[in-house]
């Protein structure tokens, strides 16, 4: 297992885009770590995607304090049909893969402050 820690810096209208560097493998999980006096305001909006195919991989809105996601998609058979425990049950589910960096968009985290993403790559 891999980790890539990105430390996000935000404009002064509270925005920024950042990519984390070229990844390959399966995402384990995302970390958001809030620490210190310059971190993100309470309320800071993610939305973290796949910088080529905009596949999305963690979209939260309003998040206040430090998390840990583990961001999971669904599976289909080869024929395109979702992938079921049961007939008409919940959707069976697998780690993203990719081969691409992530890009990090944030708004509302206030003026220049600061926040560090770990992301564990299988």
């Amino acid at each position: 297992m891999r980790r890539y820690k990105v430390t996000v810096t935000t404009a002064s209208d509270g925005t920024v885009t950042a990519y984390s560097p070229r990844l390959a493998g399966k995402i384990h999980s995302i970390q958001y770590v809030k620490d210190g006096a310059n971190a993100y305001t309470d309320g800071v909006d993610f939305a973290i995607t796949a910088e080529t195919t905009g596949e999305n991989v963690w979209t939260e809105s309003n998040v206040n304090a430090s998390a840990v996601r583990y961001p999971r998609a669904a599976t289909h058979s080869q024929a395109g049909v979702a992938a079921l425990f049961a007939s008409g049950g919940t959707a069976v589910q697998d780690k993203i893969g990719v081969v691409d960096r992530l890009k990090i968009v944030l708004a509302q985290g206030g003026a220049a402050k600061v926040g560090a993403f770990h992301i564990l790559v299988d």
